[in-house]
């Protein structure tokens, strides 16, 4: 649902389950909330501190470059 999320997982070399860990979650319900973007503000806070972007980036759901 989030191809930025995706992409910057992968650049991380992040898996569901580290992010999972990261987040306090359990990673089946990290990846349902991947596809149905109910993410809380504090999960949301910690992927863009996380991931060095902000949510308008991170959260898109279509692929925009990262500003560099």
């Amino acid at each position: 649902m989030f191809p930025n999320l995706n992409a910057e997982q992968a650049r991380y070399g992040h898996s569901n389950q580290n992010v999972a860990d990261a987040l306090n979650l359990n990673r089946c319900t990290y990846e349902g909330k991947k596809k149905t973007g109910r993410f809380s503000l504090d999960e949301i806070n910690t992927l863009c501190d996380m991931y060095h972007c902000n949510y308008s980036y991170l959260f898109s759901e279509t692929p925009i470059p990262p500003v560099t």
